[in-house]
């Protein structure tokens, strides 16, 4: 094994993958995956937490990502359109390794554990993005009526249906709905 050879943690993230879709989730060890991408599993654990995190590494830099786009939105920009940015934000730091997101998409699917860690990295986005937009003073949709309209465009509700779309949970509980029209 290479002792210093550069790139192990992209290296450590495609042996995973593919050990993962070859033998699933749980019938992989970290040993497994460090032989595979011809490093120690001492070096594996300098990457990465545990084995769950070489899947889910690099929230951070969608975190910052999407924080510093909509601090630099102007400041007459509507919720939608400074939602819009960070979403953008997200979208380009994980767009490069769109193949690699598709197949752990397959790998985090057949696993309630890896389910369960995406929930909290998801839930980890949303509150960026609800932070982001009390920075705006954009209120936070419990203090907010259903038929409240902010007079700019749009319909105003955008933070109320935020977490259910950002945690990619299925639609918005009853509560955070829009009301239907009649």
């Amino acid at each position: 094994m290479a002792r210093w050879e550069p790139g192990a943690d992209g290296r450590l993230r495609e042996a995973a993958l593919a050990l993962f879709l070859e033998r699933g989730y749980e019938q992989t060890t970290v040993a497994e995956i460090a032989q595979r991408a011809g490093v120690t599993a001492r070096t594996y654990f300098r990457h990465f937490a545990d084995k769950r995190e070489v899947l889910f590494s690099g929230a951070d830099g969608v975190r910052a990502g999407m924080a510093e786009a909509m601090a630099g939105a102007p400041v007459d920009a509507t919720p939608v359109a400074v939602a819009g940015l960070a979403l953008d934000a997200a979208a380009g730091a994980i767009g490069h390794r769109r193949d690699f997101y598709r197949l752990r998409q397959v790998v985090v699917d057949a696993n309630v554990e890896l389910q369960e860690r995406e929930l909290m990295k998801l839930a980890d986005l949303a509150d960026v993005l609800a932070a982001g937009l009390r920075e705006r003073d954009v209120p936070d949709p419990e203090h907010r009526g259903h038929a409240e309209h902010d007079g700019r465009e749009g319909d105003g509700q955008l933070s109320r249906h935020t977490p259910a779309v950002v945690r990619g949970c299925g639609p918005a509980p009853l509560s955070h709905r829009a009301p239907m029209p009649a």
